[in-house]
Protein backbone atom coordinates (compact mmCIF):
# COMPACT_ATOMS: atom_id res chain seq x y z
CA UNK A 1 0.00 0.00 0.00
CA UNK A 2 2.98 2.02 0.98
CA UNK A 3 4.33 1.97 -2.29
CA UNK A 4 1.12 2.58 -4.75
CA UNK A 5 -0.07 5.11 -2.11
CA UNK A 6 0.86 7.84 -4.33
CA UNK A 7 -0.58 7.32 -7.76
CA UNK A 8 -4.46 7.99 -6.50
CA UNK A 9 -5.40 5.32 -10.10
CA UNK A 10 -3.10 2.32 -9.83
CA UNK A 11 -4.00 1.14 -5.84
CA UNK A 12 -7.61 1.39 -6.62
CA UNK A 13 -6.61 -0.58 -10.43
CA UNK A 14 -4.72 -3.03 -8.47
CA UNK A 15 -7.17 -4.00 -5.63
CA UNK A 16 -9.82 -4.54 -8.62
CA UNK A 17 -7.65 -6.86 -10.40
CA UNK A 18 -7.18 -8.96 -7.25
CA UNK A 19 -11.10 -8.86 -6.33
CA UNK A 20 -11.72 -10.39 -9.61
CA UNK A 21 -9.34 -12.86 -9.69
CA UNK A 22 -10.08 -13.89 -6.76
CA UNK A 23 -14.09 -14.31 -7.05
CA UNK A 24 -13.15 -15.88 -10.56
CA UNK A 25 -11.47 -18.79 -8.39
CA UNK A 26 -13.80 -19.06 -5.85
CA UNK A 27 -16.99 -19.42 -7.94
CA UNK A 28 -14.66 -21.71 -9.84
CA UNK A 29 -13.78 -24.07 -6.72
CA UNK A 30 -17.25 -23.60 -5.32
CA UNK A 31 -18.74 -24.95 -8.80
CA UNK A 32 -16.46 -27.49 -8.74
CA UNK A 33 -17.63 -28.76 -5.01
CA UNK A 34 -21.06 -28.84 -6.48
CA UNK A 35 -20.26 -30.70 -8.75
CA UNK A 36 -18.22 -33.45 -6.78
CA UNK A 37 -21.19 -33.87 -4.43
CA UNK A 38 -21.97 -32.81 -0.51
CA UNK A 39 -19.35 -33.94 1.37
CA UNK A 40 -17.17 -31.47 -1.14
CA UNK A 41 -19.47 -29.00 -0.88
CA UNK A 42 -19.20 -29.07 3.21
CA UNK A 43 -15.75 -28.91 2.66
CA UNK A 44 -15.56 -26.35 0.71
CA UNK A 45 -18.27 -23.95 2.84
CA UNK A 46 -15.52 -25.41 6.06
CA UNK A 47 -12.49 -24.03 4.10
CA UNK A 48 -14.45 -20.32 3.12
CA UNK A 49 -14.23 -20.10 7.00
CA UNK A 50 -11.15 -20.90 7.70
CA UNK A 51 -8.83 -19.25 4.69
CA UNK A 52 -5.45 -18.58 5.06
CA UNK A 53 -5.34 -20.99 8.65
CA UNK A 54 -2.83 -22.97 7.14
CA UNK A 55 -2.55 -25.82 10.06
CA UNK A 56 0.18 -28.44 8.76
CA UNK A 57 3.15 -26.04 8.93
CA UNK A 58 5.76 -26.00 5.97
CA UNK A 59 8.58 -28.88 6.80
CA UNK A 60 6.02 -31.27 8.05
CA UNK A 61 4.74 -30.72 4.77
CA UNK A 62 7.94 -32.19 3.38
CA UNK A 63 8.25 -34.48 5.14
CA UNK A 64 4.85 -35.90 3.67
CA UNK A 65 7.40 -36.63 0.73
CA UNK A 66 8.98 -39.42 2.76
CA UNK A 67 5.72 -41.12 3.54
CA UNK A 68 5.75 -45.28 2.97
CA UNK A 69 2.97 -47.02 4.29
CA UNK A 70 4.51 -50.34 6.04
CA UNK A 71 1.70 -52.87 7.67
CA UNK A 72 2.05 -56.49 9.36
CA UNK A 73 -1.46 -58.25 9.26
CA UNK A 74 -1.39 -61.84 11.18
CA UNK A 75 -5.57 -61.44 10.78
CA UNK A 76 -7.18 -65.13 10.87
CA UNK A 77 -9.58 -63.79 8.58
CA UNK A 78 -7.37 -62.62 6.13
CA UNK A 79 -5.34 -65.56 6.51
CA UNK A 80 -8.36 -67.64 5.23
CA UNK A 81 -9.95 -65.23 2.68
CA UNK A 82 -7.82 -63.81 0.01
CA UNK A 83 -7.89 -60.38 -0.10
CA UNK A 84 -7.58 -60.53 -3.78
CA UNK A 85 -11.11 -62.20 -3.77
CA UNK A 86 -12.82 -59.64 -1.65
CA UNK A 87 -11.65 -56.83 -4.12
CA UNK A 88 -13.32 -58.61 -6.98
CA UNK A 89 -16.79 -59.27 -5.44
CA UNK A 90 -16.43 -55.74 -5.29
CA UNK A 91 -14.55 -54.41 -8.33
CA UNK A 92 -16.80 -56.76 -10.60
CA UNK A 93 -20.03 -55.02 -9.88
CA UNK A 94 -18.56 -51.79 -10.36
CA UNK A 95 -17.02 -52.26 -13.49
CA UNK A 96 -20.16 -53.21 -15.02
CA UNK A 97 -20.88 -49.74 -15.13
CA UNK A 98 -17.58 -48.51 -15.74
CA UNK A 99 -17.33 -46.78 -12.18
CA UNK A 100 -14.40 -48.71 -10.86
CA UNK A 101 -11.22 -46.96 -13.06
CA UNK A 102 -12.99 -43.54 -11.56
CA UNK A 103 -13.32 -44.42 -7.80
CA UNK A 104 -11.06 -43.31 -5.14
CA UNK A 105 -10.08 -45.11 -2.29
CA UNK A 106 -11.38 -42.60 -0.42
CA UNK A 107 -14.92 -42.39 -1.70
CA UNK A 108 -14.82 -46.33 -1.19
CA UNK A 109 -13.85 -45.60 2.32
CA UNK A 110 -16.71 -42.55 3.06
CA UNK A 111 -19.36 -44.88 1.10
CA UNK A 112 -18.51 -47.73 3.32
CA UNK A 113 -19.04 -45.23 6.80
CA UNK A 114 -22.69 -43.62 5.18
CA UNK A 115 -23.79 -47.20 5.25
CA UNK A 116 -23.07 -47.04 9.17
CA UNK A 117 -24.86 -43.84 9.67
CA UNK A 118 -27.79 -45.20 7.69
CA UNK A 119 -27.41 -47.76 10.20
CA UNK A 120 -26.76 -45.28 13.37
CA UNK A 121 -30.04 -43.41 12.41
CA UNK A 122 -32.57 -46.07 11.39
CA UNK A 123 -31.74 -47.70 14.88
CA UNK A 124 -32.44 -43.89 16.48
CA UNK A 125 -35.56 -43.65 14.64
CA UNK A 126 -36.92 -47.02 16.26
CA UNK A 127 -35.02 -46.02 19.69
CA UNK A 128 -34.60 -42.11 19.88
CA UNK A 129 -34.25 -42.52 23.41
CA UNK A 130 -31.81 -45.81 23.70
CA UNK A 131 -33.90 -47.44 25.90
CA UNK A 132 -33.55 -51.33 24.23
CA UNK A 133 -35.55 -53.93 24.93
CA UNK A 134 -35.45 -53.92 28.33
CA UNK A 135 -37.15 -50.67 28.51
CA UNK A 136 -40.10 -51.87 26.18
CA UNK A 137 -38.15 -50.62 23.30
CA UNK A 138 -38.41 -53.44 20.61
CA UNK A 139 -36.69 -52.65 17.07
CA UNK A 140 -38.54 -54.43 14.21
CA UNK A 141 -35.82 -57.58 13.66
CA UNK A 142 -34.69 -56.08 10.19
CA UNK A 143 -33.02 -53.47 11.70
CA UNK A 144 -30.32 -56.06 13.03
CA UNK A 145 -29.89 -57.31 9.78
CA UNK A 146 -29.42 -54.63 8.03
CA UNK A 147 -26.44 -53.23 10.61
CA UNK A 148 -25.15 -57.11 10.09
CA UNK A 149 -25.22 -55.96 6.12
CA UNK A 150 -23.85 -52.14 6.81
CA UNK A 151 -20.75 -53.14 9.23
CA UNK A 152 -19.63 -56.27 7.12
CA UNK A 153 -19.93 -53.85 3.69
CA UNK A 154 -17.98 -51.53 5.93
CA UNK A 155 -15.33 -53.71 6.67
CA UNK A 156 -14.96 -55.01 3.29
CA UNK A 157 -14.54 -51.30 1.75
CA UNK A 158 -11.80 -50.44 4.21
CA UNK A 159 -9.79 -53.78 3.21
CA UNK A 160 -9.77 -52.51 -0.31
CA UNK A 161 -9.85 -48.59 -0.49
CA UNK A 162 -5.80 -49.08 -0.20
CA UNK A 163 -5.76 -51.32 -3.13
CA UNK A 164 -8.25 -49.22 -4.96
CA UNK A 165 -6.06 -46.48 -4.21
CA UNK A 166 -2.72 -47.79 -5.74
CA UNK A 167 -4.56 -49.08 -8.73
CA UNK A 168 -5.42 -45.71 -9.51
CA UNK A 169 -2.30 -44.39 -8.34
CA UNK A 170 -3.38 -41.85 -5.58
CA UNK A 171 -2.06 -44.01 -2.63
CA UNK A 172 -0.40 -41.75 -0.03
CA UNK A 173 -0.47 -40.03 3.60
CA UNK A 174 -4.05 -38.12 2.77
CA UNK A 175 -5.81 -42.02 2.14
CA UNK A 176 -4.30 -43.14 5.35
CA UNK A 177 -5.78 -39.97 7.43
CA UNK A 178 -8.74 -40.32 5.73
CA UNK A 179 -9.09 -43.91 6.66
CA UNK A 180 -7.96 -43.69 9.89
CA UNK A 181 -10.50 -41.07 10.46
CA UNK A 182 -13.32 -43.23 9.58
CA UNK A 183 -12.58 -45.83 11.54
CA UNK A 184 -12.48 -43.83 14.26
CA UNK A 185 -16.19 -42.55 13.64
CA UNK A 186 -17.19 -46.08 13.44
CA UNK A 187 -15.80 -46.88 16.62
CA UNK A 188 -17.67 -45.08 18.63
CA UNK A 189 -21.18 -45.11 16.04
CA UNK A 190 -20.87 -49.39 16.46
CA UNK A 191 -20.18 -49.24 20.31
CA UNK A 192 -23.55 -47.48 20.65
CA UNK A 193 -25.46 -50.19 18.02
CA UNK A 194 -23.66 -52.93 19.99
CA UNK A 195 -24.61 -51.90 22.95
CA UNK A 196 -28.59 -51.09 22.15
CA UNK A 197 -28.29 -55.08 20.44
CA UNK A 198 -26.75 -56.91 23.24
CA UNK A 199 -29.74 -54.28 24.91
CA UNK A 200 -27.40 -53.08 27.71
CA UNK A 201 -28.73 -49.25 26.38
CA UNK A 202 -28.96 -46.80 29.55
CA UNK A 203 -26.08 -48.14 31.82
CA UNK A 204 -22.44 -48.09 32.76
CA UNK A 205 -21.95 -51.08 30.91
CA UNK A 206 -22.22 -49.27 27.45
CA UNK A 207 -19.76 -47.15 28.77
CA UNK A 208 -16.89 -49.53 29.49
CA UNK A 209 -17.89 -51.01 25.93
CA UNK A 210 -17.12 -47.30 24.41
CA UNK A 211 -13.77 -46.83 26.40
CA UNK A 212 -12.55 -50.38 25.86
CA UNK A 213 -12.92 -49.94 22.08
CA UNK A 214 -11.72 -46.53 21.85
CA UNK A 215 -8.83 -47.96 24.19
CA UNK A 216 -8.28 -50.36 21.51
CA UNK A 217 -7.89 -48.18 18.61
CA UNK A 218 -5.97 -45.42 20.71
CA UNK A 219 -3.35 -47.82 21.17
CA UNK A 220 -3.18 -49.50 17.78
CA UNK A 221 -2.57 -45.85 17.06
CA UNK A 222 0.00 -45.24 19.54
CA UNK A 223 1.68 -48.55 18.33
CA UNK A 224 1.97 -46.98 14.68
CA UNK A 225 3.95 -43.55 16.39
CA UNK A 226 6.60 -45.41 17.65
CA UNK A 227 7.11 -48.24 15.58
CA UNK A 228 6.06 -47.00 12.25
CA UNK A 229 3.67 -49.60 10.84
CA UNK A 230 -0.02 -50.64 11.18
CA UNK A 231 -0.19 -53.87 13.34
CA UNK A 232 -2.65 -55.90 12.94
CA UNK A 233 -2.37 -59.62 15.50
CA UNK A 234 -3.96 -62.46 15.63
CA UNK A 235 -7.47 -61.37 16.80
CA UNK A 236 -7.98 -57.37 15.71
CA UNK A 237 -11.00 -55.39 16.26
CA UNK A 238 -10.76 -53.91 12.85
CA UNK A 239 -11.37 -57.97 11.40
CA UNK A 240 -12.29 -60.44 13.81
CA UNK A 241 -13.67 -58.01 16.18
CA UNK A 242 -15.84 -56.73 13.50
CA UNK A 243 -17.23 -59.97 12.49
CA UNK A 244 -17.81 -60.89 15.89
CA UNK A 245 -20.11 -57.94 15.98
CA UNK A 246 -21.79 -58.95 12.99
CA UNK A 247 -22.35 -62.54 14.56
CA UNK A 248 -24.01 -60.41 17.41
CA UNK A 249 -26.42 -58.41 14.92
CA UNK A 250 -27.58 -61.69 13.41
CA UNK A 251 -28.00 -63.39 16.26
CA UNK A 252 -30.10 -60.36 18.20
CA UNK A 253 -31.69 -60.38 14.60
CA UNK A 254 -32.97 -63.75 14.97
CA UNK A 255 -33.50 -64.06 18.55
CA UNK A 256 -34.16 -60.68 19.74
CA UNK A 257 -31.74 -58.69 22.13
CA UNK A 258 -33.21 -60.24 24.85
CA UNK A 259 -31.47 -63.52 24.66
CA UNK A 260 -28.61 -62.13 25.80
CA UNK A 261 -30.13 -61.45 29.49
CA UNK A 262 -29.71 -64.77 29.59
CA UNK A 263 -26.71 -66.43 31.98
CA UNK A 264 -23.86 -67.75 30.47
CA UNK A 265 -24.21 -71.21 32.52
CA UNK A 266 -27.63 -71.36 31.91
CA UNK A 267 -26.90 -71.38 28.06
CA UNK A 268 -24.24 -73.84 28.51
CA UNK A 269 -26.51 -76.09 30.98
CA UNK A 270 -24.11 -75.79 33.53
CA UNK A 271 -25.77 -74.02 36.04
CA UNK A 272 -26.55 -77.00 38.35
CA UNK A 273 -22.89 -78.48 38.77
CA UNK A 274 -21.59 -78.49 41.85
CA UNK A 275 -18.37 -77.71 40.98
CA UNK A 276 -19.45 -74.30 39.35
CA UNK A 277 -21.82 -73.75 41.96
CA UNK A 278 -19.61 -70.53 43.61
CA UNK A 279 -19.19 -69.04 39.70
CA UNK A 280 -21.84 -66.33 39.12
CA UNK A 281 -24.10 -67.13 36.42
CA UNK A 282 -23.39 -63.84 34.34
CA UNK A 283 -25.95 -62.71 31.65
CA UNK A 284 -24.33 -63.17 28.34
CA UNK A 285 -24.26 -59.64 27.13
CA UNK A 286 -22.17 -58.76 30.09
CA UNK A 287 -19.57 -61.83 29.96
CA UNK A 288 -19.36 -60.28 26.45
CA UNK A 289 -17.94 -57.29 28.13
CA UNK A 290 -15.52 -59.68 30.11
CA UNK A 291 -14.35 -61.08 26.95
CA UNK A 292 -13.33 -57.47 25.31
CA UNK A 293 -11.65 -56.73 28.18
CA UNK A 294 -9.56 -59.74 28.76
CA UNK A 295 -8.82 -58.94 24.68
CA UNK A 296 -8.02 -54.72 25.31
CA UNK A 297 -5.46 -56.42 28.24
CA UNK A 298 -3.66 -58.94 25.55
CA UNK A 299 -3.50 -55.98 23.06
CA UNK A 300 -1.71 -53.81 25.18
CA UNK A 301 0.64 -56.49 26.49
CA UNK A 302 0.90 -56.75 22.44
CA UNK A 303 1.67 -53.12 21.50
CA UNK A 304 3.71 -52.64 24.83
CA UNK A 305 6.15 -55.37 23.48
CA UNK A 306 5.86 -54.13 20.05
CA UNK A 307 6.45 -50.87 21.06
CA UNK A 308 9.50 -51.35 23.44
CA UNK A 309 11.41 -53.49 20.49
CA UNK A 310 10.99 -50.48 18.48
CA UNK A 311 12.73 -47.77 21.30
CA UNK A 312 15.23 -50.58 21.69
CA UNK A 313 16.20 -50.11 18.01
CA UNK A 314 16.16 -46.92 18.15
CA UNK A 315 17.89 -46.88 21.68
CA UNK A 316 15.01 -44.26 22.71
CA UNK A 317 13.41 -44.19 26.05
CA UNK A 318 10.67 -46.86 26.36
CA UNK A 319 8.92 -44.62 29.34
CA UNK A 320 8.49 -41.68 27.21
CA UNK A 321 6.74 -43.58 24.81
CA UNK A 322 4.17 -44.72 27.65
CA UNK A 323 3.79 -41.63 29.18
CA UNK A 324 2.35 -40.83 25.46
CA UNK A 325 -0.49 -43.26 26.81
CA UNK A 326 -1.58 -40.43 29.63
CA UNK A 327 -3.83 -37.98 27.13
CA UNK A 328 -5.92 -41.18 26.77
CA UNK A 329 -6.33 -41.74 30.04
CA UNK A 330 -7.05 -38.01 30.47
CA UNK A 331 -9.37 -37.35 28.06
CA UNK A 332 -11.64 -41.24 29.19
CA UNK A 333 -11.32 -39.93 32.62
CA UNK A 334 -13.02 -36.69 32.01
CA UNK A 335 -15.98 -37.96 30.27
CA UNK A 336 -16.70 -40.44 32.67
CA UNK A 337 -16.10 -37.79 35.67
CA UNK A 338 -18.71 -35.87 33.89
CA UNK A 339 -20.88 -39.24 33.47
CA UNK A 340 -20.55 -39.67 37.22
CA UNK A 341 -22.68 -36.89 38.16
CA UNK A 342 -24.64 -36.62 40.52
CA UNK A 343 -23.88 -39.79 41.47
CA UNK A 344 -22.22 -43.09 39.37
CA UNK A 345 -25.44 -45.41 40.41
CA UNK A 346 -27.94 -42.21 39.28
CA UNK A 347 -26.36 -40.63 36.34
CA UNK A 348 -27.84 -37.80 35.63
CA UNK A 349 -26.40 -37.89 31.52
CA UNK A 350 -26.41 -41.95 31.27
CA UNK A 351 -30.46 -42.24 32.58
CA UNK A 352 -31.46 -39.86 29.90
CA UNK A 353 -32.24 -39.01 26.61
CA UNK A 354 -28.69 -37.20 26.74
CA UNK A 355 -26.71 -40.07 26.92
CA UNK A 356 -26.15 -41.06 23.06
CA UNK A 357 -25.44 -37.14 22.40
CA UNK A 358 -22.55 -37.57 25.07
CA UNK A 359 -21.23 -40.48 23.58
CA UNK A 360 -21.14 -39.15 20.14
CA UNK A 361 -19.37 -35.78 21.44
CA UNK A 362 -17.16 -37.82 23.07
CA UNK A 363 -16.38 -39.76 20.37
CA UNK A 364 -15.66 -36.60 17.81
CA UNK A 365 -13.26 -35.91 20.80
CA UNK A 366 -11.75 -38.88 20.05
CA UNK A 367 -11.52 -38.71 16.28
CA UNK A 368 -9.99 -35.40 17.00
CA UNK A 369 -7.24 -36.88 18.80
CA UNK A 370 -6.39 -39.82 17.17
CA UNK A 371 -6.59 -37.76 14.07
CA UNK A 372 -3.79 -35.36 15.28
CA UNK A 373 -1.74 -38.09 16.04
CA UNK A 374 -2.31 -39.89 12.32
CA UNK A 375 -1.05 -36.62 11.30
CA UNK A 376 2.19 -36.57 13.42
CA UNK A 377 2.61 -39.91 12.03
CA UNK A 378 3.05 -39.18 8.55
CA UNK A 379 4.63 -35.75 9.07
CA UNK A 380 6.91 -37.05 10.86
CA UNK A 381 6.40 -34.53 14.17
CA UNK A 382 5.90 -34.84 17.71
CA UNK A 383 3.63 -36.84 19.34
CA UNK A 384 0.40 -34.78 19.89
CA UNK A 385 -0.38 -34.57 24.09
CA UNK A 386 -2.81 -31.79 24.15
CA UNK A 387 -6.35 -30.97 23.09
CA UNK A 388 -7.83 -27.60 23.83
CA UNK A 389 -11.20 -28.96 23.82
CA UNK A 390 -10.15 -30.74 27.21
CA UNK A 391 -10.96 -27.80 28.95
CA UNK A 392 -14.24 -27.42 27.90
CA UNK A 393 -14.85 -30.98 28.92
CA UNK A 394 -13.33 -30.81 32.15
CA UNK A 395 -14.77 -27.42 33.27
CA UNK A 396 -18.35 -29.22 32.66
CA UNK A 397 -17.42 -31.97 34.50
CA UNK A 398 -15.92 -30.15 37.65
CA UNK A 399 -19.25 -27.17 37.15
CA UNK A 400 -22.10 -30.60 37.58
CA UNK A 401 -19.84 -32.52 40.45
CA UNK A 402 -18.79 -29.39 42.41
CA UNK A 403 -21.75 -30.62 44.68
CA UNK A 404 -19.55 -33.67 45.77
CA UNK A 405 -16.23 -31.14 45.34
CA UNK A 406 -17.11 -28.40 47.76
CA UNK A 407 -20.29 -28.69 48.66
CA UNK A 408 -22.06 -26.22 46.40
CA UNK A 409 -24.65 -26.31 43.61
CA UNK A 410 -23.89 -26.63 40.12
CA UNK A 411 -22.86 -22.54 38.41
CA UNK A 412 -24.45 -23.79 34.75
CA UNK A 413 -25.72 -26.84 35.05
CA UNK A 414 -28.37 -26.25 37.78
CA UNK A 415 -31.20 -27.76 36.19
CA UNK A 416 -31.82 -31.27 33.75
CA UNK A 417 -32.54 -28.63 30.90
CA UNK A 418 -29.26 -26.69 31.57
CA UNK A 419 -27.34 -30.04 31.75
CA UNK A 420 -29.10 -30.66 28.46
CA UNK A 421 -27.45 -27.45 27.00
CA UNK A 422 -23.93 -28.14 28.47
CA UNK A 423 -24.24 -31.85 26.65
CA UNK A 424 -25.85 -30.63 23.06
CA UNK A 425 -23.71 -28.09 22.78
CA UNK A 426 -20.33 -29.91 23.21
CA UNK A 427 -21.27 -32.10 20.64
CA UNK A 428 -21.52 -29.21 18.53
CA UNK A 429 -18.27 -27.99 19.45
CA UNK A 430 -16.74 -31.12 19.11
CA UNK A 431 -18.15 -31.85 15.94
CA UNK A 432 -16.80 -28.19 14.87
CA UNK A 433 -13.44 -28.64 16.07
CA UNK A 434 -13.25 -32.37 14.30
CA UNK A 435 -14.76 -30.78 11.13
CA UNK A 436 -12.61 -27.60 11.37
CA UNK A 437 -9.41 -30.02 11.71
CA UNK A 438 -10.41 -32.36 8.70
CA UNK A 439 -11.34 -29.60 6.30
CA UNK A 440 -7.64 -28.11 6.99
CA UNK A 441 -5.72 -30.93 7.16
CA UNK A 442 -7.33 -32.22 3.76
CA UNK A 443 -6.54 -28.85 2.32
CA UNK A 444 -3.19 -28.51 3.01
CA UNK A 445 -2.20 -32.07 2.23
CA UNK A 446 -4.19 -32.09 -1.69
CA UNK A 447 -2.45 -28.57 -1.89
CA UNK A 448 0.84 -29.90 -1.12
CA UNK A 449 0.94 -32.64 -2.81
CA UNK A 450 -1.03 -32.19 -5.51
CA UNK A 451 -3.57 -34.64 -5.38
CA UNK A 452 -7.83 -34.31 -5.14
CA UNK A 453 -9.64 -35.74 -2.15
CA UNK A 454 -12.63 -37.24 -3.63
CA UNK A 455 -11.71 -37.38 -7.30
CA UNK A 456 -8.77 -39.35 -9.71
CA UNK A 457 -6.73 -36.32 -10.25
CA UNK A 458 -3.73 -34.31 -9.77
CA UNK A 459 -2.35 -31.33 -11.03
CA UNK A 460 0.25 -30.61 -13.33
CA UNK A 461 3.37 -28.49 -13.62
CA UNK A 462 1.28 -25.73 -14.36
CA UNK A 463 -1.40 -25.99 -11.52
CA UNK A 464 -4.25 -27.36 -13.70
CA UNK A 465 -6.37 -30.53 -12.63
CA UNK A 466 -5.55 -33.67 -15.06
CA UNK A 467 -7.68 -36.66 -14.75
CA UNK A 468 -5.06 -39.46 -13.80
CA UNK A 469 -7.27 -42.53 -14.88
CA UNK A 470 -4.92 -44.94 -17.21
CA UNK A 471 -6.09 -44.50 -20.70
CA UNK A 472 -8.32 -41.51 -20.07
CA UNK A 473 -7.74 -38.40 -21.28
CA UNK A 474 -9.86 -35.02 -19.87
CA UNK A 475 -11.22 -33.49 -22.63
CA UNK A 476 -11.21 -29.79 -20.18
CA UNK A 477 -8.93 -28.73 -18.30
CA UNK A 478 -9.79 -27.70 -14.99
CA UNK A 479 -8.29 -24.44 -12.93
CA UNK A 480 -7.31 -25.27 -9.13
Amino acid sequence: VSVFSDNGHILPSILVVIVKVEWTRAIAALTNAIRSGPVALFLFACHCTTRGMGYIAKDALENLRKYAYKGVDKCVAFVTVRSESVLDLVRHPMASIRRTQHCKGTQITLSGLSLVFINFATVLYFDPLYLTEKDGVYLPRWVYFSCAIGLFLYQTFDAIDGKQARRTGMAGPLGEMFDHGCDAMNTTLEAILTCQALNLGRSWWTVASQMATLANFYLTTWEEYHTGQLYLGVFSGPVEGILMIVVIFLISGTFGPAVWDQGLLTVLRLQDLPQLKGVPNLPLNEAFMVFGAVGLIFNILTSYGNVHQAMKEKKQSTFRALLRLFPFVISAGIQVFWLSHPRSDRSAIINSPLFVPFLCAWGLQFAHQVGKMILAHVTKTDFPAWDWIWVWSFAAAVDANLPRLIGRPPLLQTSPKNTAYAVWLTLAISFIAYARFCTLVIYDITNFMGIACFTVRKKDEDGVWQDTVPGHTSPAKKKA
